[in-house]
């Protein structure tokens, strides 16, 4: 079977190749990055250059995005009739109680505060991996 892609939005370099390196090369899906909310919604709207962009299987989506904000973008995804199935899992170093919130009543399946030290961030991007993808997503593609 056949998988959509990962999609990844992200603005910095840093966190982006910690995600890579901690999702590993062995994924049954490509990778794809978004570095701005507004490329986020176009790729997700199939817009401009994104018009013919695959439906990703999962969406990891960092809060505080240059443009379009996370919050922008999760609240856009969730009101698509299409587009509101897709799992989101939001990745911040925020852990204000009101950011928590915000994403989760906005239909967000996920939400992790991104650690500060690279090795603590790689572990929790690799848990991410293991329950996201391993255990919810991937398998439930096969019913």
């Amino acid at each position: 079977m056949r998988y959509g892609p990962l999609l990844i939005v992200e603005d910095s370099d840093e966190d982006f190749y910690a995600v890579r390196r901690a999702l590993g090369s062995t994924l049954p899906c490509a990778l794809v990055r978004c570095s701005t909310g507004n490329e986020a919604l176009d790729y997700l709207l199939q817009q401009g250059k994104h018009a013919q962009a695959e439906r990703p299987t999962l969406i990891l989506l960092d809060l505080n995005l240059p443009g379009k904000d996370g919050r922008t973008v999760l609240a856009q995804l969730k009101q698509d009739s299409v587009l509101k199935s897709i799992p989101v899992v939001v990745t911040s170093t925020s852990s204000n109680p009101v950011d928590i919130d915000y994403c989760y009543a906005t239909g967000c399946s996920g939400y992790v505060v991104k650690p500060l030290e690279y090795d603590r961030l790689v572990a929790a991007l690799q848990s991410i991996r293991t329950y996201w993808l391993s255990t919810v997503v991937l398998p439930h593609l096969h019913d």
